[in-house]
C-alpha cells in the first residue's frame, strides 16, 4: 500500500529523509545535465534520480495501489471519505500511479492534506472518530469496515462498532510498537497479537 511517506518521496518532498536516506541512493545514476535533478543539492541527485516521476524507485510504487477493497474490507493508509469514495478506489489508484510512472501531471486531489494517504479522520481523535462518514463511506462502497494505518495507536482498537480498525501500532524501532495484525474470516474480524 502506498502511504504519505512513499508520495512524499516521487514529490520530491524530503522532509522527513535522514542523511543515510540520501547515501543509500548516491549510486543512483542520473544525468548531470538534467536540469531538474541539477536544482537539487549533490547529496540529494540520487535520491531525486530515483524517485521522480517515472524514476526506477517511482516505478517499483507505481506497482502499488493506494486503497483497495478485498471482500467487505477497505484498506488504506490514511482514510478513504465520501468524496473518495464517490470517485471510486480504481481511480485513485490509476491517477496516482499514472503520475509516479511520469505518465500525467501529480493528482494534487489525491496528494494533499485531504487525500487517502493523509486523513486522519477515523484514528486521530480515539474519542470521537467521524464515525458518520466511516459510515458513508462504507456504504458507497459496499464494504464493512475499513483498516487503516498512518495514525499511531497505543494498540490496535476497532472504533465505530467495528467499522473501522486502527492498527497502526508503530512497529519501526523509532516508535517501539509490537507487532499486530487483523484476521479477517468472512464477516468476522479478530484481532491477533
Amino acid at each position: 500500500m502506498l502511504g504519505n511517506h512513499e508520495t512524499l518521496n516521487v514529490e520530491l518532498d524530503f522532509r522527513y529523509v535522514t542523511a543515510g536516506g540520501y547515501v543509500d541512493f548516491r549510486s543512483t545514476p542520473y544525468d548531470e545535465t538534467d536540469s531538474l535533478i541539477a536544482s537539487y543539492p549533490s547529496s540529494q541527485r540520487g535520491r531525486v534520480a530515483a524517485f521522480r516521476p517515472g524514476g526506477p524507485y517511482a516505478m517499483m510504487l507505481a506497482g502499488h495501489n493506494v486503497a483497495m477493497q478485498v471482500g467487505d474490507t477497505v484498506f488504506v493508509h490514511g482514510g478513504i471519505l465520501p468524496e473518495h469514495a464517490e470517485v471510486g478506489l480504481e481511480r485513485i489508484n490509476q491517477d496516482v500511479q499514472a503520475w509516479m510512472r511520469g505518465e500525467r501531471d501529480a493528482p494534487e486531489r489525491w496528494l494533499g492534506g485531504d487525500a487517502p494517504v493523509w486523513v486522519r479522520d477515523y484514528s486521530d481523535d480515539e474519542e470521537r472518530p467521524n464515525c458518520r462518514a466511516l459510515a458513508e463511506t462504507l456504504e458507497l462502497l459496499g464494504a464493512a469496515r475499513m483498516v487503516v494505518g498512518h495514525t499511531v495507536q497505543d494498540a490496535p482498537n476497532p472504533a465505530c462498532d467495528g467499522m473501522v480498525w486502527r492498527m497502526d501500532v508503530g512497529m519501526a524501532e523509532h516508535y517501539g510498537g509490537s507487532v499486530a495484525a487483523i484476521e479477517i474470516i468472512g464477516s468476522e474480524a479478530t484481532l491477533l497479537q
